[in-house]
């Protein structure tokens, strides 16, 4: 029996494959201002080779060696260098001894908070009052119980069975109810209460005026109608006068929907939340500049020095050698990082150009992701990666650079106008409404179709969801 024959073919094609360093470059450039400096501090410390390179130091021969590679790259900031050197050459000598400059000039840290948890609080209040061992585990136990807004929805049997299974101890639901007769006492006012017409009318239980008892009678019998502004039908059903009704709508309106605000947050610690741009751009005449915010970003250079006093052996050498590849990458991406950043905002800002000479949302045109790539010969998730979470303080204020890609929407004269224009009008349109008889989305439909903007109802509903705009059921007042 013969042997089977096989066939040997040979090909060849062309694959993609993406080397690590690439794929750590790529997520390199989605690290904004902050994120960034943050990296080189931490690689500073862990990388001995790796170190700041002062001001006046001259580019020797080692630093030609490190900066080698970005003499080959296009567009290597050169711009920024220039403005960062320009920066500092009023400044007199004094100023590198003595610290006789503005107030201005100087970097502050984020402010630090300290917070006390309202939950631990509240146990301290307690644990205050002439309560038994046996009543202040119960009191414990009640404001664990309590949800993130101070709301206590399980009713007193349910909570008497919880504590009992949980502790292994029977506990009498009188017991448990007088607890929480104390707890509703306690500041805020409406701590457990059981939902939100409840908290409504304990808030109102401590008013003494005479509204107070007409908004607290509202509440509890015509919740719903109040809830959905349906002033007609509650004056037919209760015989109040349209002053009268706007009395207590007006007292009902300052009242919290919850006792506690932001409370899902139990940590000791709370950072303010500081905004950083990464890119800044000024405009003077009809000349724009664009530049990078590196305040905090310091040069770097592969301490040479210490290469030197390492050992000869070969363990050294390879720990030598791995340490000045990581620190030459760094200073290399973010070499690579800067030239990216500054070609793409470059090219917004080209395409954008009457929008960051006035600062006005009507000029702002129709752009996404592909149109910058395109121009740029970039692939459309670099682009992503440079323009996510990143800011830009402009002559008008900082703008969030994922507010400048819009969709386009086509008038009835063809021109194409970017969907921010359309939510500019539509905000434009609920401003100046009367707001006894707010419009609905149907009028707004035909008022932006008035001024060129034919869209759908649909549509204009998810503007106005997007620009947290009421219902025109929620906007009405008396």
């Amino acid at each position: 029996m013969a042997a089977p024959a096989f066939n040997l073919l040979q090909s060849q094609k062309q694959t993609l494959k993406i080397s690590p360093s690439q794929i750590q470059l790529l997520n390199f450039l989605q690290l904004n201002s902050l994120e960034l400096e943050q990296y080189i501090k931490n690689e500073l410390e862990e990388n001995p080779l790796l170190e700041e390179r002062q001001n006046d130091e001259q580019d020797g021969e080692a630093n030609d060696a490190e900066f080698s590679s970005s003499a080959q790259a296009e567009d290597r900031t050169q711009d920024y260098m220039d403005w960062d050197e320009f920066s500092n050459d009023d400044l007199p000598d004094y100023r590198t001894r003595i610290d006789h400059g503005s107030d201005d000039d100087k970097l502050y840290t984020p402010v630090v908070v300290e917070t006390t948890d309202w939950r631990s609080e509240l146990k301290e209040q307690f644990h205050l009052l002439p309560f038994s061992e046996k009543q202040l585990q119960l009191t414990d136990f009640l404001i664990d119980s309590l949800t993130d807004q101070g709301y206590l929805p399980a009713s007193v049997s349910t909570l008497a069975d919880d504590v009992s299974f949980t502790t292994g101890v029977f506990v009498e639901e009188e017991d448990v109810h007088f607890l929480v007769d104390c707890l509703r006492k306690m500041e805020p006012i409406g701590l457990g209460a059981r939902d939100l017409k409840d908290c409504l009318l304990m808030q109102l239980a401590r008013e003494k005026s005479p509204v107070a008892g007409v908004a607290s009678w509202l509440v509890d019998d015509l919740f719903e109608e109040v809830a959905a502004r349906n002033y007609d039908k509650i004056m037919r059903m209760s015989g109040l006068q349209q002053h009268e009704l706007k009395e207590a709508i007006a007292l009902i309106s300052t009242l919290r929907p919850y006792p506690i605000v932001d409370g899902g947050s139990s940590s000791a610690m709370v950072m303010k939340e500081t905004i950083v741009p990464d890119y800044i751009i000024t405009v003077e005449n009809e000349a724009i500049e664009v530049g990078l915010n590196t305040r905090g970003i310091p040069p770097l250079k592969v301490n040479t020095d210490y290469a030197k006093s390492v050992g000869t052996s070969r363990s050294a050498a390879s720990y030598v050698n791995s340490k000045i590849s990581a620190a030459q990458w760094l200073i290399e991406a973010i070499l690579q990082r800067e030239a990216t950043m500054l070609k793409t905002m470059r090219t917004i800002v080209n395409l954008q150009r009457a929008y960051f000479l006035t600062g006005d949302v009507r000029h702002l045109k129709p752009m996404v992701l592909r149109d910058i790539a395109e121009r740029i010969k970039m692939d459309v998730s670099t682009i992503s990666r440079t323009t996510s979470g990143k800011y830009a303080q402009t002559p008008f204020g900082i703008i969030h650079l994922k507010d400048l890609f819009t969709e386009g929407v086509k008038t009835d004269n063809g021109e194409e106008v970017s969907n921010r224009q359309i939510q500019s009008a539509l905000v434009a349109l609920v401003g100046q409404e009367d707001k006894s008889q707010p419009l609905n989305d149907t009028q707004l439909t035909e008022l932006l179709a008035q001024q060129g903007y034919s869209l759908a109802r649909r549509t204009i509903a998810k503007y106005r969801d997007l620009l947290d705009i009421p219902s025109a059921t929620m906007r009405r007042i008396l």
